[in-house]
């Protein structure tokens, strides 16, 4: 699809890496149990099994080749645009509505469904790797919902019924926000099917058992994996549920001027302004209400109104309501399947507006005419869609256009800063960092980062500061603690720096690099076993770590362990070919030139961040 055809290469984003990259439940297909147990820890996958084992079959195909992962997303897109679609035709040239729309419904189907594919305000959902939760949980909800229109009509519906339960069950297992989905589909057989809520139950009765039983799935797997931001903290400042759903009128406002003037889109809006006083929220809120009662009024005479007005709040609901997630006030991507609504709304709209214009002039229209008009809009906002991939072209492009856009982003400025950091533009990370702690002086993964550049900039005692203020802020912060072992082993330090690698490793087991560093600290000291331990630590965690062998090899050779350092050494030369140092441990080695009680030379790399 043109639309998204520059999507394809763009990188692994923010929370791609802990979902993709830094995910081992994925790295193999069998047994499947691994696969669909994905981790928690603020994973984006994590209580989303159905997810995680697309993103494994992703990674047994391709690795983590980028390109894989977005060709399954935009397929998602495209599949969930054929299901729209087959909704939308069947709705409107159903018993309900064939006497307005009949004749029109396959190109009025097709008008909302290429409007809804390209809209540019889908490229979050579609082109952020890790949001395939939201195009997943899109797709089988649509999906839910065309099997129970097929099989309203089919001379054995149980079959459909069955297929709509099963896609009822998977969707649950993608996104919490699927939970909406039973209600979605009383609704719909309410007002386009039975007539009545009493006559919808009484005709598909095992089909609303089969959809109440998914949200069983649902309860244990929530239960299991609690979203990681959505308890809210207490305190003045802080965003009780009351207030973030205040919040939300302001945000919902904006989803439907979005959905309609899709300009600027943003990836993060975590400086969203908070609700806090009557004058921040009942403007907004005035609004909402006075739409959903006009859309009530009308319902009564056209229902259908009435079920794209709760289609559009009601999958809104978990995340802008119901649910209040901290971390993240607002995202466009919640805009996913809401914005088929508001399609439909203006296509049907456009529809009755040229009927009524030649009504009016006495002519009939041309059917070139609504074709021109689709196409023009399809081309300007698929156009749109394609400046907007732009800006998901490399990390970099991503965080530049969050801070122009959202400049007092505290986490926009820490990712880009962090971007500079791993680009090695040290100068530009610290004034992202520096801004950060400016604009959140109690973040303490700004200080963190900004502790980073100055220990590169060897201002040790900036870093120290900056270290030790993220570590009051978070007591248990493992790569502060890692980072500030570094700064003082840099400094001579050695003791200190092994209470804090020791920290960090006791905060966080897996830690690899507090183990790697903490092997070094203890050597410098002759420790020799104590030192082995780490890198064998290091290695139980990350196996082709060619530092950690190396230096596990030279322990080894020091303590006359000759057969298992050559094996360390060998893989540190088998991985790192161009590691001189390690060629040249596993050359004396083999020359039975190393002496047992040699002199440990000093660490070929430095402690690692």
């Amino acid at each position: 699809m043109f639309a998204f055809h520059n999507s394809l290469n763009g990188p692994f984003i923010f929370d791609d890496r802990l979902a993709i990259r830094a995910n081992p439940t994925i790295r193999h297909l069998w047994p499947i149990w691994d696969a669909l147990s994905p981790p928690g820890q603020g994973s984006a996958v994590g209580g989303r099994p159905v997810v995680n084992l697309s993103l494994a079959v992703n990674y047994a195909l391709g690795g983590l080749n980028v390109w894989g992962y977005h060709a399954v997303n935009l397929s998602l897109h495209i599949l969930a645009g054929l299901a729209l679609f087959g909704i939308v035709r069947r709705t409107l040239s159903g018993p309900r509505l064939a006497s307005s729309y009949g004749a029109d419904a396959t190109w009025l189907a097709t008008a909302v469904a290429v409007l809804w594919l390209v809209h540019p305000l889908q490229t979050e959902s579609v082109t952020y790797v890790v949001q395939r939760t939201e195009l997943m949980m899109g797709l089988f909800l649509l999906l839910t919902l065309y099997a129970v229109v097929r099989g309203s009509d089919s001379p054995n519906p149980w079959r459909w019924y069955a297929a709509a339960t099963i896609s009822s069950v998977l969707g649950m297992g993608s996104k919490e926000v699927m939970v909406v989905a039973p209600v979605i589909v009383l609704l719909y057989d309410r007002v386009f099917l039975a007539g009545s809520f009493r006559a919808a139950l009484r005709e598909r009765r095992g089909l609303y058992v089969g959809l109440a039983a998914s949200w069983l799935v649902l309860v244990a797997l929530v239960s299991a994996h609690p979203r990681s931001g959505s308890l809210v903290s207490t305190g003045p400042g802080a965003v009780t549920p009351l207030v973030y759903v205040q919040t939300q009128f302001g945000v919902i406002a904006h989803y439907l001027r979005l959905s309609l003037w899709p300009h600027p889109l943003v990836v993060d809006y975590e400086d969203w302004p908070i609700a806090r006083s009557p004058a921040d929220f009942l403007p907004w809120a005035a609004m909402l209400g006075a739409l959903a009662g006009a859309a009530l009024i009308v319902s009564r005479r056209r229902p259908w109104v009435g079920f794209l007005a709760a289609w559009f709040f009601l999958i809104l609901a978990p995340t802008s309501t119901i649910v209040p997630i901290v971390t993240e006030v607002a995202a466009e991507r919640r805009t996913y399947l809401p914005l088929a609504a508001v399609v439909v709304l203006v296509v049907l709209g456009m529809h009755a507006g040229l009927r009524a214009v030649t009504r009016r002039v006495g002519w009939q229209t041309h059917r070139m005419v609504p074709i021109v008009i689709l196409t023009a809009l399809a081309v300007a906002l698929a156009s749109a869609t394609v400046r907007r991939n732009e800006d998901y072209a490399s990390t970099l492009a991503v965080w530049k256009d969050v801070v122009a856009k959202r400049p007092n982003s505290a986490r926009a400025r820490l990712n880009l800063g962090d971007t500079f950091y791993r680009q090695g533009q040290m100068q530009e990370a610290k004034d992202q960092f520096a801004e950060a702690v400016r604009i959140a002086p109690a973040n303490d993964v700004a200080h963190y980062g900004l502790g980073l550049v100055l220990a590169g900039q060897r201002d040790f005692d900036g870093a120290i500061a900056h270290y030790t203020e993220a570590l009051r802020l978070r007591p248990r912060y493992a790569d502060a603690h890692n980072s500030l072992g570094v700064v003082y082993a840099m400094q001579g330090r050695t003791q200190d720096a092994i209470a804090e690698y020791s920290q960090a490793v006791q905060i966080n087991p897996n830690q690899v690099n507090a183990h790697y560093n903490l092997g070094l600290a203890l050597g410098s000291q002759g420790k020799l076993d104590e030192a082995a331990r780490q890198y064998a630590e290091a290695l139980r965690i990350e196996p082709e770590y060619a530092d950690a062998h190396y230096q596990l090899g030279r322990t080894l050779t020091m303590g006359g362990k000759l057969e298992d350092a050559r094996r360390h050494l060998e893989a540190a030369v088998r991985l790192a070919p161009t590691f001189q140092p390690a060629r040249s441990a596993l050359d004396d080695l083999q020359r039975r030139d190393a002496r047992p009680g040699a002199a440990l030379p000093g660490p070929g790399t430095p402690p690692g961040e």
